[in-house]
């Protein structure tokens, strides 16, 4: 709710509406003018919440990649349909707005392909899941290629528009729920402890990775031996997150996983020995199987209706980016009984496509996927733990921006208000540290007490990031050289970490310096 209220009056601050009205004939100058308010409404229409903390009252976008693609995507799709209706005379207007905005499209994200280093290897194992793929029925216009520092990925075999489908899979490729109640796996446990339905996925993924009669062994042969996401950290490298929110969330998933190991193994065993073999069912095994869950499974709804949890054979060769070209994917099609994969923006034969994988900080992707994305992640920030008794004293008073009750930080390179009032901070923040330090504005303010008011909110900020900076001690960049995977990938996230706070630290005493 409050999103929508918030989103109604962003747009109604910037005088802008949900509905537009194109003359035709129209100059192409006022086109182009009107297709930039029709981008700013639709930006604004496809905010999420997280946007919405963080974009100042005049900030027009874009916000992030993800809502660019959305807002664009919307405006293509209209501009499709009055392609189809529209008379001689209009379509000129329309097919100029549609290949303004492919244009737009094609800009997104176009750093991506350039810092990937493409390199040579032996792809022997994928490039039998894509014929085994295409035997059984999936389409693809993407190959298979190696990047340096980021694995396995897929290139367009051929130049592909926006809207178009860059790979098809069958449903019956999928592996789900469904696919699960055809097993014995799920015979044998479906009245055991009421274990769920997850759980038992994991175990028959377990198990089938080692059946040589799999109707999914060129799938299981084609995965990697070791995922190395952070639930396979090693001690160095949880000593060097040690103080860190990662070493936290990393350090209860692995307990959590633990646990579960331990209360299904040796049990299973003695229980059903012919189907969980003690040989098969091993702690390193079990972690495999959870670690493929957690980096390679997709939310898909089925045919059925049902939204599940899945693995989506050969979709997983595809690499996140925060600016990809697949982004909205996971409705198992009706008329084919089979998953698209649709672009929001155009890929160029031997580029690489890239695949949204969901709106995570960089937290959750070393712990569940092993990888921090190239690029600036909008979703990188940082919770605050603030007393939120100002708000709640007088919350009928309050705005409903400065009741917000959970506040957070990012890199300030990433905000457009570098100045006062706002100095790259989130507004809300800001509002609720004014209203706790009685350092509110209004007309009667008079600017020596404004000065004096910001000298305080910036003091504050710099008591709450100062301690954590020194906390992150700069990284040293011979202990890198030689480090395993798991400890440079540990201080890769570290270093970020510093960066954000580094950046807030920074605005404020730059800020400081000229109260």
């Amino acid at each position: 709710m409050r999103g929508s209220w918030e989103r109604e009056r962003l747009l109604e601050s910037r005088n802008l509406s949900c509905s537009f009205h194109i003359l035709i004939p129209c100059p192409a100058a006022d086109t182009l003018k009107l297709l930039d308010q029709m981008i700013q409404a639709a930006r604004i229409v496809h905010m999420d919440e997280l946007e919405l903390y963080f974009a100042g009252d005049d900030d027009i976008g874009p916000f992030s990649a993800r809502n660019e693609l959305e807002a664009l995507n919307l405006l293509f799709k209209m501009m499709n349909k009055l392609l189809l209706t529209s008379d001689a005379v209009s379509k000129e207007v329309f097919q100029m707005l549609q290949d303004e905005i492919v244009a737009r499209l094609r800009s997104v994200g176009k750093k991506d392909n350039a810092q990937m280093v493409s390199q040579t290897q032996n792809h022997d194992a994928e490039d039998s899941l894509l014929k085994w793929g295409e035997h059984h029925g999936v389409k693809c216009k993407l190959r298979i290629a190696f990047y340096q520092g980021a694995g396995r990925g897929m290139v367009a075999s051929e130049s592909i528009g926006v809207g178009d489908t860059a790979l098809e899979i069958p449903e019956s490729l999928i592996i789900s729920e469904e696919l699960l109640c055809q097993s014995e796996v799920f015979l044998a446990l479906k009245d055991f402890n009421n274990i769920t339905s997850e759980t038992m996925l994991l175990l028959w993924s377990m198990r089938e990775r080692h059946n040589l009669s799999s109707k999914f062994k060129t799938y299981f042969e084609a995965l990697p031996e070791n995922f190395n996401t952070g639930l396979s950290f090693g001690i160095d490298a949880l000593a060097a997150l040690e103080g860190t929110l990662l070493f936290d969330e990393i350090m209860q998933a692995k307990q959590h996983l633990r646990q579960q190991y331990e209360d299904l193994f040796p049990l299973l065993c003695i229980n059903f020995p012919e189907i969980f073999r003690k040989d098969v069912c091993t702690w390193d095994n079990f972690l495999w199987a959870c670690e493929l869950w957690y980096s390679n499974s997709m939310m898909v709804v089925l045919s059925s209706g049902k939204l599940s949890t899945c693995l989506v054979p050969v979709a997983g060769l595809l690499n996140h980016s925060v600016s990809p070209h697949i982004l909205n994917y996971g409705r198992v099609d009706e008329a084919t009984k089979s998953l698209k994969f649709p672009l929001s923006r155009p890929c160029d034969a031997g580029e690489q496509c890239f695949l949204s994988y969901g709106k995570h900080p960089g937290s959750h992707l070393v712990t569940f996927y092993g990888f921090l994305p190239r690029g600036d992640n909008p979703y990188d920030v940082i919770p605050l733990d603030l007393d939120t008794s100002a708000d709640e004293e007088d919350g009928a008073a309050q705005s409903m921006s400065t009741s917000q009750t959970t506040h957070m930080v990012r890199g300030t390179w990433l905000s457009r208000s570098g100045g006062f009032p706002m100095y790259g901070l989130p507004q809300p923040l800001l509002s609720h540290l004014r209203a706790a330090l009685g350092c509110g504005l209004d007309e009667s303010t008079t600017e020596a007490d404004i000065k004096e008011n910001d000298r305080v909110l910036l003091e504050t900020l710099l008591s709450i990031f100062n301690p954590m900076l020194e906390d992150l001690p700069e990284t040293d960049e011979s202990d890198r050289e030689s480090a395993s995977w798991d400890v440079k990938l540990a201080l890769d996230y570290k270093d970020l970490q510093r960066m954000i706070i580094s950046s807030i630290v920074t605005s404020c005493t730059s800020a400081l310096e000229n109260v």
